[in-house]
């Protein structure tokens, strides 16, 4: 058995589901002005550049979830996924899927997106296991901090090394899917870095390396 790791967003779907939470939770009214928008997506700017402080980049988009119960924004995520994930699901990422599946390999999202947006969305892609950005909840309500080490660049490494209990020669037969430039870390790590859709950065790199450039 193999370790087959898939980044979430731009990868095994169109578009980016925090970006994309975030227009749905101005839908939803639990924030009231268009600058919120407006300024999550100035910070993705920072993140396809690879600049971006993913600290502040999470306080600034958790604050609608501030007091509010995972349970209640379980439902509305759901909804969310229903009508705006799933239409947006890559069908040759859902072949990848299966075809690591079929073959008995170990399947992982990995993805620098908060765990109530990433879990949901990896169980439509018949995944289980996952590793993404945890988010603190006290007293049933999130807090809007988050805890523990990021799933973002190199943070991807130390999550799934830890996952794995430090045994980095996993990663020798592991295959890794990314489109991002901050996911070169982790690409760098694996026997086998598969770039999708890359970034003008990413492809770079993967013209330099040599790695395989799909088009999903």
């Amino acid at each position: 058995m193999s370790l087959a790791l898939f980044d979430l967003d731009d990868t095994l779907i169109s578009g980016d589901s925090a970006s994309l939470w975030s227009q749905y939770m101005l839908a939803l009214g639990w924030t009231d002005s268009d600058r919120f928008v407006t300024q999550e997506q100035a910070l993705m700017v920072q993140y396809q550049l690879g600049t971006l402080s993913m600290e502040e980049y999470m306080s600034f988009t958790l604050q609608p979830l501030i007091g509010r119960s995972p349970g209640e924004v379980a439902q509305q995520v759901d909804a969310f996924i229903e009508r705006i994930i799933v239409p947006a699901m890559r069908g040759a990422a859902c072949r990848q899927i299966e075809a690591h599946r079929q073959k008995g390999d170990r399947l992982i999202i990995i993805s620098a997106t908060g765990e109530h947006l990433v879990a949901p969305i990896a169980r439509r892609f018949g995944i289980d296991e996952t590793l993404s950005i945890q988010l603190d909840v006290c007293d049933d309500a999130y807090t809007g901090n988050t805890r523990g080490v990021l799933t973002y660049r190199e943070g991807k490494v130390t999550r799934l090394l830890n996952l794995l209990h430090a045994e980095p020669g996993l990663l020798d037969d592991a295959a890794f899917y990314s489109d991002s430039i901050n996911d070169l870390p982790l690409l760098q790590r694996v026997g086998y870095p598969q770039v999708v859709n890359p970034d003008e950065a990413l492809l770079g790199q993967a013209q330099l390396a040599g790695w395989p450039v799909l088009r999903w």
